[in-house]
């Protein structure tokens, strides 16, 4: 029995009514598989030990965040340790250049959704939720671990980097090393990994439809959300979202720091288990127009 036909067996075990017309496989993923049915059914399953930790820390989130959050996510319908099925959230990636190319009044509707989630989704926090503590994101990076991924940086990708490259990654890295980056705690709950892939939108209803994949959530800096968005899809709409979405000078120097430490991160781990993927992991999903630390916002 082949992998799929194990997915296909638990599939029909726990929906024996469902008729299995059309299925799409996708094992792109690093934590789960997934299994679409009818476009119309999302069936994970966690390939690792690892994996199942981490679908158990999302369901709890999920079921915890959901009924507090305007944006439609993950309505779990079906859990185990090892499968979880939820009705679909149709809708295309987020991308910046699909943005931009809407009219300016949806553009504006997408941006105030956008927001709107973060201010929801980070003023849940873990004195909140002391029925249900909620978990670290795996995404926090205390200033001790980022320092320790400079002196790696510096030991394991140096030799593949030209001179420019290691300016740029000792200039990045100076705020935290003499101390002038603000990195105060925080406590709220994040999605973590909210790339432009992870943000669907309609194009029928011309909004946002979702959020989804919440595997990284958890408690952590605000500043971690923020970069992913800069990352991908610019400062300007940043800038934009600050009339829905409170973002301070030293937030936004925050977001500006973590989100140049992405790439390095990915590129020490595709080095370090010699896998081509994590470092094609990227391509196309920078909006690169990030400003340097200190700038003026």
């Amino acid at each position: 029995m082949t992998i799929a036909d194990a997915y296909l067996e638990k599939i029909q075990t726990v929906y024996p009514q469902l008729d299995l017309q059309h299925l799409e496989l996708n094992q792109d993923g690093m934590n789960n598989d997934i299994v679409i049915v009818n476009q119309k059914l999302v069936c994970r399953f966690p390939k690792t030990d690892w994996a199942k930790a981490d679908l158990k820390q999302e369901v709890q989130i999920l079921q915890m965040a959901r009924p507090l959050l305007d944006l439609p996510i993950p309505d779990l319908e079906h859990i185990e340790e090892d499968f979880v099925s939820y009705p679909l959230i149709s809708g295309e990636p987020l991308s910046k250049n699909l943005l931009f190319k809407l009219d300016a009044s949806v553009q504006e509707k997408v941006i105030e959704q956008l927001g709107q989630f973060l201010q929801q989704l980070h003023s849940i926090s873990s004195e909140g939720t002391a029925a249900s503590p909620l978990p670290p994101s795996i995404a926090e990076r205390t200033p001790e671990d980022l320092l320790a991924l400079y002196e790696q940086v510096q030991q394991i990708l140096f030799p593949y980097l030209w001179k420019h490259q290691q300016t740029w990654v000792h200039e990045h890295f100076q705020p935290l090393v003499n101390g002038t980056l603000d990195f105060q705690r925080s406590s709220a709950l994040i999605h973590g990994d909210l790339g432009c892939y992870h943000i669907l939108f309609d194009p029928e209803r011309q909004c946002l439809s979702g959020i989804i994949d919440f595997g990284t959530a958890g408690i952590g800096h605000p500043a971690i959300d923020l970069a992913a968005l800069l990352d991908t899809h610019g400062e300007a709409v940043l800038k934009r979202m600050a009339q829905y979405y409170p973002i301070t000078e030293s937030l936004i120097d925050q977001a500006r720091f973590r989100a140049g430490t992405v790439w390095l991160q990915w590129a020490l781990m595709g080095i370090q288990h010699q896998d081509t993927e994590l470092f094609l992991a990227h391509i196309g999903s920078s909006a690169r127009d990030i400003q340097p630390l200190g700038t003026s916002w």
